[in-house]
């Protein structure tokens, strides 16, 4: 009787955790890849067809969310997610069809569907837990420490931005062209940092909890060197709101630390230029004696105001500022902004929106269109202070991810009041909404577990 050949059984190695996890979790490389991308020396030469190459990822994050949504067969938004992310897409359209040249307004509905709808739903969509969120802000801080050591280096070797006859500007890789690109990225990242310093769980990596305070105090040094004052008001306030969420007594200990920290500096050291003394003090001089950049802002806030009051419910149509804004501005507005240094020659640049989101979404979407995106902002922060509350009183453990949500959130909303879309840095704010959206709109047990 012939015996049955053994065969050997092989058997392979059980996969290490991590790629255990990555297998799972490769649908966040888009996002991911968008904010680092970043990083890339803005320019033609690494774009495609004109398109940054953060943006086209952003692109491919959207297509992998969608694909992952048809195979799963899952519902793709809660109703409260499909009304905050559904109204500003209504508003859009409607302001794109009744644009005075639909063609015109189409490349801005694109980009503002981009930004305020599918970025953000994608990152609300492809997040699955804490986790993943802290990876999102972790690239932010990785992002935001590359763009602030750029910016210093161009501060301490003249080669940045041209400020007040001097090529001293911190801008990054971004150029002088977007002189507020690096000072976002950094007041994203200060703010992250932050988060995680004030709220990080007890069985958080003991790295984390050295690392992320010395990032956020990092941080304050390339911000300061931005000289840009919208960013600094708008790091304040988060900062703020950071610190209040985090609770009363640490609260304290935090302001009490801050305030001896400043007073040692600049009082014992002296640490702040002239030029840095002179910018903080013209944010109070704004209405007694105004530089040029301010006089054309408040210029341009009225021009945006004026059309506003002739077509109070629809505006002039996306992209329609810039045609309407001569007939609305007065003769004091400059005839564009001096842009030089960071490897650019001299740049007359061209005022074409009035530096204030709300301003802008006033006059070319009017009130229907404000009131449908302005109001999803709104959703947004108050849906994640209340959460963060929620979690605070209930012992969660993914505090820092709230804390974080809350102060990009309050960064974001802030800042508009000075600045509006624009720029590769664009991007970012789709993200920093997608984060603000998953805290606030995502079921409870991704919002709130590790």
């Amino acid at each position: 009787m012939t015996a049955t050949p053994v065969v050997p059984v092989v058997r392979s190695a059980p996969a290490h955790p991590f790629w255990r996890r990555w297998g799972s979790g490769w649908p966040l490389l888009p996002l991911i890849g968008t904010v680092l991308l970043l990083a890339v020396p803005a320019g033609g030469a690494g774009t495609v067809y004109g398109v940054p190459p953060a943006d086209l990822l952003s692109g491919v994050a959207v297509l992998v969310c969608l694909g992952r949504l048809l195979y799963l067969r899952a519902r793709p938004l809660t109703p409260a997610g499909a009304l905050v992310l559904g109204l500003p897409a209504a508003g859009l359209a409607l302001s794109a069809v009744t644009a005075a040249d639909p063609v015109a307004a189409l490349p801005g509905f694109v980009r503002y569907l981009q930004i305020f709808v599918l970025v953000p739903a994608a990152v609300l969509l492809l997040v699955r837990d804490a986790r993943e969120f802290r990876i999102i802000t972790g690239s932010l801080v990785l992002l935001a420490l590359v763009q602030g050591a750029t910016g210093v280096h161009q501060y301490a070797t003249g080669s940045g931005a041209s400020y007040r006859g001097e090529d001293i500007r911190a801008v990054g890789t971004f150029g002088a062209g977007d002189v507020m690109g690096m000072a976002t990225v950094v007041g994203y990242g200060l703010l992250a940092a932050a988060a995680y310093a004030l709220g990080a769980r007890p069985g958080a990596p003991r790295w984390l909890r050295a690392c992320a305070p010395a990032a956020a105090a990092l941080l304050v040094v390339p911000l300061t060197l931005s000289f840009s004052r919208g960013a600094w008001i708008a790091t304040a306030a988060g900062a703020l709101a950071v610190i209040a969420a985090a609770g009363a007594r640490q609260a304290v200990r935090v302001l009490a630390v801050l305030g001896a920290a400043g007073v040692v500096l600049v009082g014992g050291f002296g640490v702040g230029s002239e030029m840095i003394s002179q910018r903080l003090t013209s944010i109070t001089e704004v209405t007694s004696a105004p530089d040029r950049s301010v006089n054309d802002r408040y210029t341009m806030w009225a021009a945006a105001a004026g059309m506003w009051r002739e077509q109070p419910a629809t505006g002039v149509g996306l992209k329609g500022f810039p045609a309407h804004r001569d007939g609305h501005a007065s003769i004091g507005l400059s005839a564009g902004g001096d842009t030089a240094g960071a490897g650019q020659d001299f740049v007359k640049q061209p005022l074409l929106s009035p530096h204030n989101m709300y301003l802008l979404v006033l006059s070319e979407q009017g009130l229907i269109g404000f009131t449908a995106l302005v109001g999803s902002w709104a959703a947004l922060l108050v849906g994640g202070v209340r959460r963060l509350a929620l979690a605070r009183s209930r012992g969660a453990a993914a505090v820092d991810c709230g804390l974080a949500a809350v102060g990009l959130m309050t960064w974001q909303t802030v800042d508009f009041l000075y600045a509006d879309i624009g720029g590769p840095s664009t991007v970012l704010t789709g993200i920093v909404l997608g984060l603000a959206a998953w805290w606030a709109l995502a079921a409870p047990g991704r919002a709130t577990a590790a």
